[in-house]
């Protein structure tokens, strides 16, 4: 599997578990998620690159709907992206701090929008957040590259949680 088709599994998936997580999370999950945000916060301003706050937000997200199944789902598709040489080599690449203050800013509007019940809102918080993560792995990739699978994304295009 490449980086590009685990990509538009999670935003299938993720957006869902995002919106499903707006109604059911506990106190406890907020929390737990506005921690982990304080935790990058403070790991980008040691230029601490390791990517464990942003793994735990998804897979503590994924937790917040109550569903295990949903929860092992996620972390058998982190278990994939930790085992893929192309996407440990695009982490390589995206832990700089730039890419990872936008992407602080992003899980930010994930729990604000989890923090209002704002089930849409989480699901399109969840979807550009993924989205940005394409777009920047789009530029930092060699689409010549005979394991590109970029195209990927121009084959189903998702609006608003429906195939178009």
């Amino acid at each position: 599997m490449g980086p590009f088709e685990i990509l538009q599994a999670r935003q299938l998936l993720e957006s869902n578990i995002a919106a499903f997580a707006a109604k059911m999370a506990t106190r406890a999950d907020i929390d737990n998620l506005r921690r982990i945000i304080e935790q990058e916060q403070r790991a980008i301003a040691a230029d601490d690159n390791s990517q464990d706050n942003n793994k735990m937000f998804h897979l503590v997200l994924a937790g917040a709907t109550q569903n295990q199944m949903l929860l092992a789902t996620v972390e058998s598709i982190w278990h994939h992206m930790d085992s893929s040489p192309l996407w440990q080599q695009f982490n390589g690449h995206i832990a700089s701090r730039a890419y990872r203050l936008k992407w602080l800013g992003d899980r930010q509007t994930i729990l604000a929008a989890l923090r209002r019940r704002d089930v849409m809102g989480a699901w399109q918080a969840m979807f550009q957040h993924l989205e940005n993560v394409k777009k920047s792995l789009l530029e930092l990739s060699d689409e010549d590259a005979p394991d590109f699978d970029g195209y990927l994304f121009e084959s189903v295009p998702i609006f608003q949680g429906k195939l178009v």
